[in-house]
């Protein structure tokens, strides 16, 4: 049972996220997942096993989700059309009034977040607006705001010019990253550059600045220490109150240097964490799903890294460890109550096909063994896409990357014969 602080909290924000009930939406009747990867697929798996129907949007090559047993209906998105037009029609046409809308990427979040007094005409919606979100999604913003609360972080640099680069003040190496990622290219894509010389400095700011604005471009100082000092704080919050939240340690990630995604992650005690997380989403008056990453440094110092204002790659895992955020933030929509809940620690995730290189890298190294690689299938254990309830998912994940494999690689071939 929720206790009346909890259901207070899932009150708090009444005005703000039910301006569509003012124009006439009912509750949302079920969820629309804008999104058919493996985040998604954790999306629908927790909402149709509580038995919320799910329209599933389909788009690109991200086919994982599609082939759930939860999944109520897929529609697919065309690449080539007006997102908002889209969505707005599609309401109309899928009656899907009033249904909860949830992104699954930054780029979906980001269009959500800015076209949100439209798309709140036809949906449920717990994103914020994008005045709340650029605090944190936009880096520079971030790294201000950060400053502003007192919270550890890397220090960072945006240059103006080639020029400031080459007499600034700084010890290498230092990476080279890009302050907003919602645009495709190769530095984004990277997420950040390693660069160990001032010349290379030089040459990969020119190199990134073909392709981005030179005000979007960040040199920050790395932060040493591997897998074991990666930690995260997720939460389900309410304009700034934290209702549900779990701390972890990202383990593996995918590249080892920068990851782009997690590839192994366990659930771990660690209050640490909550000071500063709390304190930052309390100043954005965050709403919604996010995690707070941070690196602990050889202090002993949280440094804050980044911030995800949608699903992130392991959030499956919180339901294997009693935090089943997607279905929290069901209830949320919903104006149910938020029942209290507290995280296990210990129980591990692990996505198999790009955890598998990565284990091997650090095996080769010496930095992990053989013996604590296979513990981690004997105890609690969750995979983001091999599930006993719904096992099309994990049976096809394998034929269907070789598939999208061989068919970039066509069309590479095929390109440069023309």
């Amino acid at each position: 049972m929720a206790t009346e602080n909890n259901v207070n909290l899932a009150l708090a924000t009444l005005e703000d996220r039910w301006q569509s009930r003012d124009r006439g939406l009912p509750k949302p009747g079920g969820v629309v997942v804008m999104g058919a990867d493996y985040r998604g697929l954790g999306v629908v798996r927790s909402l149709g096993r509580h038995g919320v129907p799910v329209v599933l949007l389909q788009r690109g090559e991200h086919k994982l989700a599609v082939l759930s047993r939860y999944v109520t209906r897929v529609v697919h998105w065309p690449e080539e059309t007006n997102d908002l037009d889209f969505l707005l029609r599609l309401a109309e046409t899928e009656k899907l009034e009033g249904w909860l809308l949830v992104p699954t990427a930054d780029e979906t979040v980001g269009l959500v977040a800015r076209e949100r007094d439209l798309l709140a005409t036809r949906y449920t919606l717990v994103t914020p607006p994008w005045e709340t979100l650029r605090q944190v999604c936009d880096k520079l913003a971030l790294h201000r705001l950060a400053h502003d609360l007192g919270i550890d972080q890397p220090w960072a640099f945006c240059p103006s010019s080639p020029q400031e680069l080459k007499t600034f003040d700084c010890r290498f190496p230092v990476i080279l990253k890009p302050a907003m990622r919602e645009v495709s290219n190769p530095l984004t894509s990277a997420k950040a550059w390693a660069v160990h010389s001032r010349q290379e400095l030089l040459d990969r700011y020119k190199e990134a600045t073909s392709f981005m604005p030179p005000e979007l471009i960040m040199v920050q100082e790395i932060v040493p220490g591997g897998g074991e000092a990666q930690l995260s704080y997720a939460a389900l919050c309410s304009e700034g109150r934290v209702l549900a939240s779990i701390t972890a340690r990202r383990t593996r990630q995918f590249p080892i240097d920068f990851g782009r995604a997690s590839t192994f992650v366990e659930t771990i005690p660690d209050p640490g964490l909550h000071d500063a997380a709390t304190r930052l989403l309390a100043a954005v008056k965050m709403t919604g799903l996010v995690e707070v990453e941070f690196k602990r440094d050889s202090s002993g110092r949280y440094r804050l890294l980044d911030v995800n204002t949608r699903v992130w790659g392991w959030h499956s895992l919180c339901a294997r460890a009693g935090v089943d955020f997607s279905y929290l933030l069901w209830l949320l929509a919903r104006d149910e109550p938020i029942p209290e809940l507290e995280a296990v620690a210990g129980v591990s995730w692990m996505r198999l096909s790009t955890d598998l290189p990565i284990a091997l890298q650090e095996l080769l190294r010496g930095r992990l063994s053989l013996k604590e690689y296979f513990r981690a299938f004997t105890g609690r254990h969750d995979s983001p896409i091999f599930a006993m309830d719904d096992l099309a998912p994990g049976l096809l994940e394998f034929p269907l990357m070789i598939y999208l494999v061989a068919r970039r690689v066509w069309r590479k071939i095929s390109g440069g014969s023309h």
